[in-house]
């Protein structure tokens, strides 16, 4: 079924992608790898050990798609906390960061780079023919997985989406309303990610 993804005989999970559809994946993964920047050591390529150990930033991002996507690891906002209690949270939150953000976003970065190499060996393998089916396997799965996921966080947070309630509202939007074409790739989006992580349960 167009726009489902099904699973592969043994393991991974296919689904039919029109020109349009790769098109658009293909231009929100290269937005998102252009929001998550260049790894640390992109400026030392002479020192293949200057990514391994260097350390990642100690601050939040001031960008609210990047907050959502890095999120602090330990802040509540449903746990109101004492003038002590939240300092020690943001030395907690700065520590952690410090030593796992480098690693999150190469995470991130390569999954979105998989899509965009996925969907171009696609474009390339089916061109002229209007679209083709996407065959990936369990590794690539959890890739496209991630990315999606990724996506969505990104979109949802343009959309100033942060619970369920959000969502609703959004469906009944006006055609005219300038967010709709946002609206309409974070549904589908949504689709898409809800069947692939049914594929790889099955």
């Amino acid at each position: 079924m167009p726009g489902t993804f099904e699973p592969l005989p043994g393991g991974g999970a296919a689904v039919a992608l029109d020109d349009v559809e790769i098109s658009i994946i293909r231009s929100l993964a290269v937005q998102l790898l252009e929001l998550i920047g260049p790894g640390p050591a992109e400026d030392a390529p002479d020192d293949p050990l200057a990514e391994l150990f260097a350390e990642g930033p100690s601050e939040p991002p001031t960008d609210p798609v990047l907050r959502r996507l890095f999120p602090d690891a330990y802040s509540d906002p449903e746990q109101p906390a004492s003038a002590r209690d939240a300092e020690e949270q943001r030395a907690h939150s700065a520590e952690f960061r410090r030593y796992t953000e480098n690693d999150l976003r190469a995470g991130k970065r390569n999954s979105a780079l998989a899509v965009i190499r996925s969907l171009d060996a696609l474009s390339s393998a089916a061109a002229g023919e209007g679209g083709a089916v996407l065959k990936l396997s369990t590794a690539e799965s959890q890739q496209w997985l991630g990315a999606l996921n990724d996506l969505r966080l990104a979109i949802g947070s343009r959309l100033e989406i942060t619970e369920d309630e959000d969502t609703d509202l959004l469906y009944r939007l006006p055609d005219d309303d300038p967010r709709k074409p946002m609206v309409m790739a974070y549904l589908w989006l949504g689709g898409l990610q809800e069947t692939l992580v049914g594929t790889l349960m099955a």
